[in-house]
């Protein structure tokens, strides 16, 4: 009876004090969460009651299976399995709260920020350091979990020896990923480019979407993800639209007949940008910027707040323009001349001349 009486107690009790201790927990939070809702740490440190429970549930297993005579002739295993259990749920439960830290840090920030790249440049950073965070954890709990073995204890002695030779042939073969990884950190560090800020890299116009250690991924205007190594952006020039500031300045051209009205066009496009919602009221100008045998180039200069604007007020002034020319001054869009050419005066070298017989 007592063989088993005493490993219900045991497991039970082990359940009962993770569920109370939990309970406990969750309660304390909830109320310091009520108590200072300017802080989302608290609330997002509830995220991490399901590994908190199974790293205390299995420490408090691994410390009394041995007193519960627990199918004793599988002791050994029994106790290896609830020690790698314990390892990674207590890897599980640092992450969730580095990842809660990290979170609660930049969510409070960005509520008080006023800068908009300021903000952005933060995110990337808590964002790289997040992910180094989550890969140095998983690497010693692994590396923890293998130490369990006996075996590995012993081949892990025998590689200390040579660790320098494996570190010099590691960093060798390794050096485009360590180049990668450097370039990552050098990204989220040096501020060079930011989640959310509008790039042209290879003739493709996008919004840099997200940031690892190796890659960088850039969302292009029409769907499209462009994945590229975090080192391209350090070692080859690109365009960034959002650097200093995410306004923006753009250009829209006509073709147009010389008879063109252009102080007309100047007063009209006053007028039509009003019109239009994106614009941001800095500035809007027109101006003829070159000319042709048949045409003459105008341009107008407009301007709004940020890439998507910028786009949409060009577009829309081009077609506003435009329509407003064809319906009011149709006389100044291009024209192909297809009149005969005069006839050359008599007498001159190109003139035809006749034979007497």
């Amino acid at each position: 009876m007592e063989s088993l009486i005493r490993p219900l107690i045991v497991v039970g009790g082990s359940l009962l004090i993770t569920l109370v201790t939990t309970w406990l927990l969750d309660l304390l939070l909830r109320r310091i969460d009520a108590r200072h809702p300017e802080t989302p740490l608290w609330g997002l440190l509830r995220r991490c009651r399901m590994p908190f429970q199974l790293v205390l549930c299995t420490g408090l297993l691994r410390g009394s299976y041995r007193q519960a005579g627990i199918l004793p002739e599988y002791a050994f295993l029994i106790g290896r399995v609830l020690s790698l259990v314990t390892i990674a749920s207590a890897a599980w439960l640092a992450v969730r709260i580095a990842t809660a830290v990290v979170d609660a840090s930049y969510a409070r920030y960005a509520s008080v920020a006023q800068d908009p790249a300021r903000v952005r440049r933060v995110r990337t950073q808590v964002t790289l350091i997040q992910r180094v965070v989550t890969a140095v954890v998983v690497v010693v709990a692994v590396a923890a979990m293998l130490l369990t073995f006996p075996p590995m204890k012993t081949f892990g002695a025998s590689m200390l020896a040579s660790a320098g030779v494996l570190g010099i042939v590691a960093g060798i073969a390794a050096q485009s990923s360590l180049g990668n990884l450097f370039a990552g950190l050098q990204i989220a560090f040096g501020d060079t480019v930011r989640i959310g800020d509008t790039v042209v890299v290879d003739k493709e116009w996008g919004t840099v979407e997200e940031i690892t250690l190796t890659f960088l991924t850039v969302r292009t205007w029409d769907e499209r993800r462009i994945t590229m190594p975090v080192s391209y952006f350090t070692s080859k020039p690109y365009e960034n639209w959002s650097r200093g500031g995410a306004q923006m300045t753009g250009t829209v051209f006509w073709h147009l007949d010389h008879s063109a009205p252009v102080e007309l066009m100047r007063e009209h496009l006053q007028d039509l940008v009003k019109e239009v919602p994106e614009w941001d009221g800095r500035s809007a100008g027109l101006a003829v910027t070159d000319t042709t045998p048949t045409t003459v180039q105008v341009r107008a200069v407009v301007t709004a707040r940020d890439a998507d604007d910028v786009w949409t007020v060009r577009c829309a002034v081009r077609e506003r323009m435009l329509a407003w020319l064809v319906a009011h001054h149709p006389y100044a869009l291009p024209r192909v001349t297809t009149s005969e050419a005069a006839a050359a005066p008599h007498g001159s070298p190109q003139s035809p001349t006749r034979t007497g017989a």
